[in-house]
């Protein structure tokens, strides 16, 4: 007789879903900051396919927008600010990161990931907002609507070599 592993069913919108940072700050004055990474983490037994959405998809560029995190594994997702203007200054918008098993189509879980332009990281300062202030900030960003990001590209092709090199470097950067 053949025993099959049998995993629980979830729920949809169950999932914890483990993403760093929990939170993207780009400033405006320092061109490195206009690219980061997210990390997202498989703790699971199970591969995830995994979709990023966002608020305002015209504003980013998000490299490989859909894709997929093998078993106990994690994956760095490249987003990069193309709209560094004034008038997005103090803007929070969100990224939204579906997880979902590879054979299924249902979201299992998300967790959204804010992002905000400020003018210089210089003249950031630590502010202490009123928890009214803060309630309804968050009832604003959860009324938002997520749209598919779309494929990006710059022109510029990589090998594969000069891609894990690329990605050994900006993994290096963020430890």
């Amino acid at each position: 007789m053949q025993q099959q592993s049998r995993q629980p069913d979830l729920v949809e919108g169950s999932l914890p879903v483990f993403v760093f940072p929990t939170e993207l700050v780009f400033y405006a004055d320092e061109q490195a900051s206009h690219k980061q990474v997210l990390t997202l983490y498989n703790p699971y037994e199970f591969a995830l396919k995994f979709k990023v959405l966002c608020t305002a998809p015209n504003k980013y560029a998000v490299v490989d927008a859909t894709g997929a995190v093998k078993p106990q594994c994690c994956v760095d997702i490249v987003i990069r600010h193309r709209d560094v203007r004034a008038c997005h200054y103090g803007v929070i918008d969100k990224f939204r990161l579906q997880v979902s098993e590879q054979s299924q189509r249902k979201a299992l879980g998300r967790k959204e990931v804010m992002a905000t332009l400020l003018p210089s990281a210089a003249q950031e300062q630590p502010q202490v907002r009123p928890q009214e202030e803060e309630r309804r900030m968050k009832e604003q960003l959860a009324d938002r609507v997520f749209f598919e990001q779309t494929a990006f590209q710059t022109g510029a092709f990589y090998s594969q070599r000069e891609f894990m090199f690329l990605k050994r470097i900006i993994g290096s950067c963020c430890d």
